[in-house]
């Protein structure tokens, strides 16, 4: 399979699952599913799928890739203060309605994690041999096709400040799967592989740590299939 390694750098970052609630967390790196996005989007490949639904899901032939993601300096996670605007469940605040003269009358102050200092390195092997050509040709702008959006850093105000293809990775502290027998390691966390935005139960995670020492090479441990492996329904 190819392989190629793609060092993306941005001031902010924000890689949240699925959440609710007054506090919204974000990942520490970007996770796997996010990195196939960033792969996909470069090479113009569409990932959304073109079929009515409620809610935008994946392409069900997303290309399948495996990916290792890593953080050459480690980002910093701060928080902001925002509001949150909605409409309540039942006849809850209903004496602010007609106050708001039909605007949204429910709002609560909400806590988000925001990374700071996003320094990743994602490497990539895939079995489409002109995939590192197109991503090549994406960020020089070469690519005569349409293609949607920019690409952003995990939120669409957040933009990334330079993606450069490398023919090698330097020094990285790559995120390891940790095995059930494993002893806990610092800084372990959950990163999405696979998304299900119809049904959050069946979006897949992966548990992992950041490696204690960087190395240029990946273990094979921090190798995933994403979004799932190949013949996996």
């Amino acid at each position: 399979m190819e392989r190629f390694w793609l060092h993306a750098r941005a001031p902010f970052g924000a890689f949240r699952a699925m959440q609710a609630g007054v506090y919204r967390t974000t990942a520490p790196v970007i996770p796997h599913s996010a990195a196939l996005g960033l792969v996909c989007n470069l090479a113009a490949i569409e990932t959304r799928d073109p079929s009515a639904d409620v809610t935008t899901q994946v392409r069900p032939d997303v290309p399948r890739m495996r990916i290792a993601v890593g953080a050459v300096t480690p980002g910093c996670v701060s928080t902001l203060y925002q509001q949150l605007h909605s409409y309540p469940v039942g006849n809850s605040g209903k004496e602010l309605k007609e106050r708001a003269h039909g605007a949204k009358f429910w709002i609560a102050p909400v806590r988000r994690e925001l990374l700071v200092g996003l320094d990743a390195i994602i490497g990539v092997e895939t079995p489409d041999d002109g995939l590192r050509d197109r991503v090549c040709r994406g960020l020089a702008g070469d690519l005569d096709v349409e293609r949607y959006g920019l690409p952003f850093a995990g939120d669409n105000n957040l933009l990334f400040d330079r993606i450069d293809l490398l023919d090698a990775p330097p020094p990285t502290r790559w995120y390891a799967r940790i095995l059930p027998d494993d002893p806990p390691r610092r800084g372990s966390c959950r990163l999405t592989v696979g998304i299900d935005r119809r049904d959050s139960s069946r979006t897949t995670t992966v548990l992992c740590a950041p490696m204690e020492q960087p190395t240029a090479a990946p273990p094979d441990i921090a190798w995933v299939w994403t979004p799932r492996e190949p013949g996996a329904a």
